[in-house]
């Protein structure tokens, strides 16, 4: 039994550290063949300079501890990544709708053997729209597009 989760709130810069953790957890952890694909200064400075830049950046908080991030331009989701003990809780769902909150459409991208990914956005309501072999992206994983709308 674990401790209240918070609600979504919007995370500044200096969550940066924090916010790459869970994205490196929760990728290490679905896709092990691919772990150690950039270090944690990588992936710090990947959030710090780019994800915190461009995108609205939201998280959720068991205790003081960030469990769950969504980062998104408009019309998109560029980031949505649980700490794998806490998937099935209902954080990803509650980032999920804040990225909806106003939006007419959301497209993203998942691999296309993170079979979990798909299921989980597939029982919100996106749709595939298109699969590539992974030529275009840097881990070179067939992956697939899909799309949401209001």
């Amino acid at each position: 039994m674990g401790f209240e989760l918070s609600q979504p709130v919007q995370l500044g810069g200096e969550f940066a550290d924090e916010a790459s953790r869970v994205l490196r957890a929760s990728f290490d952890d679905r896709l092990p063949s691919l772990a150690g694909l950039h270090t944690p200064e990588e992936d710090s400075w990947f959030f710090r300079n780019r994800v915190f830049r461009d995108c609205s950046v939201w998280g959720v908080f068991e205790r003081d501890l960030l469990v769950g991030i969504v980062a998104f331009p408009p019309a998109w989701i560029d980031q949505l990544y649980v700490l794998p003990t806490h998937q099935g809780r209902g954080v990803g769902a509650s980032l999920l709708n804040v990225a909806r909150t106003g939006a007419s459409d959301l497209s993203l991208w998942t691999f296309q053997r993170n079979r979990e990914a798909q299921r989980f956005y597939e029982k919100h309501g996106f749709v595939a729209v298109e699969e590539t072999d992974g030529r275009r992206n840097e881990e070179k994983e067939p992956d697939v597009l899909y799309r949401w709308l209001a």
